[in-house]
């Protein structure tokens, strides 16, 4: 049969049931609609989870204390416990880390501008800017030569500084931070919420060597933030960084660590596996509707089939192939199960465009529109071959007589 002619029939015929033919669809288009969401709300999810863990730090190490109690044989457990000296050695020691600092945090009032505000302040060492990507406003951020001095400079984050100076550039003002009074130097940039939906912004910088003399007096650290070269030094600089701080609490290379360090590079990873095979399960569960809507199309074409038996036999009757009736039934089947596809694709698209404007993250990916195009024709041919092969093996004769 002649492609356009038979590309006629398949219209006509599907026209003449318009809404039986779109009921028919229905299953089709809230299969390949609720897969792609499915995979564009996972996808969207992925990205704004790397997008997050990837602002914590470029190709970031961080050593923390162990989260028990480190013990070795014959010997007391003792607190694990991260040093500023580790943070010095480190620096000196490491091939791999292109920045090091020691970070130390806690939670103060700090007043300011004639208001009182909480928020987290850190004592950092001037690579941590680096380490985090992180830029500076206006104004600037704090040295070497400031953190040997102990010198009380402190930078703001936009949250507090809004709180204690409201539109005010914070710049050259004072704050007091528990018992002492520091300059303002810098403003950061704003940075939004964090991997978990922290607000990043709600953070003020001191020299770490002014926090741990003047603010807080300890020899302890919460952590050590370092930057990795490049991606691909990742598992050697952690290995190397391992053994140098084995090496600076006394430990030998078999003995446990009493210091962990996590991996931002396996830190993505694990997140996006994650993401990964949610999305999947979801999608593989919306998926079932595209099967349902497959059987929905095999039914109403075996309909179709019993209606016209007698149209079958009267073009049996005029010369029409058997191979003819199986291409007629089998395109209207593909062309229900493609027209479902394209309104379900423009549903989806639809809907991801609602969610993004309600701050709901979606990334439609191009492959897998066309791979649900496909796979609707796909379901239209499988599930439109056994009415199309029964239409097809109709004898001529008994289907004239059908009334």
């Amino acid at each position: 049969m002649n492609p356009v002619r038979l590309l006629q029939s398949c219209f006509r015929s599907i026209a003449r049931n318009r809404m039986r033919s779109l009921l028919t669809s229905l299953g089709i288009i809230i299969g390949v609609g609720s897969v792609i969401i499915m995979l564009a709300v996972g996808e969207g999810a992925q990205k704004t989870i790397e997008a997050r863990i990837a602002a914590m730090g470029t190709n970031l190490l961080q050593v923390m204390p162990a989260r028990r109690n480190f013990q070795m044989s014959g010997v007391v457990a003792r607190p694990s416990r991260i040093y500023r000296k580790d943070a010095i050695k480190l620096r000196e020691e490491t091939s791999y880390a292109i920045a090091v600092s020691g970070v130390i945090q806690r939670n103060f009032s700090v007043a300011g501008g004639g208001q009182v505000w909480s928020s987290m302040v850190m004592g950092v060492e001037p690579d941590y800017l680096i380490i985090r990507s992180w830029n500076i406003d206006s104004g600037a951020f704090f040295d070497e030569e400031d953190l040997l001095l102990r010198n009380r400079l402190a930078v703001m984050g936009k949250t507090p500084a809004t709180q204690l100076f409201g539109e005010q550039n914070p710049v050259g003002q004072t704050i007091r931070i528990g018992k002492n009074n520091f300059t303002v130097i810098g403003l950061l940039e704003s940075r939004g919420a964090g991997t978990f939906g922290n607000d990043q912004d709600d953070i003020i910088m001191v020299p770490l060597d002014t926090y741990v003399t003047r603010i807080q007096s300890t020899r302890f650290i919460n952590n050590i933030a370092m930057s990795v070269v490049d991606k691909k030094y990742m598992s050697a600089a952690q290995k190397e960084t391992e053994l140098i701080m084995k090496e600076a609490h006394g430990l030998r290379d078999t003995d446990p660590a009493d210091f962990e360090i996590m991996n931002s590079s396996d830190l993505i990873e694990m997140a996006t596996e994650t993401s990964r095979t949610i999305t999947v399960l979801l999608a593989a569960i919306a998926g079932v509707s595209l099967l349902v809507g497959g059987i929905g199309i095999m039914n109403i074409m075996l309909v179709s089939v019993t209606e016209r038996t007698r149209e079958i036999g009267i073009r049996m009757a005029v010369g029409a192939r058997k191979r003819d009736i199986l291409f007629q039934f089998l395109a209207e089947a593909v062309f229900l199960s493609l027209m479902g596809g394209l309104l379900g694709i423009g549903l989806a698209y639809l809907s991801c465009e609602a969610m993004r404007a309600f701050g709901i993250p979606t990334s439609v990916n191009l492959l897998v529109v066309a791979g649900a195009a496909i796979f609707a024709c796909l379901i239209g041919i499988f599930f439109g071959f056994y009415p199309a092969r029964k239409a097809a093996s109709l004898y001529p004769i008994d289907a004239l007589r059908y009334e």
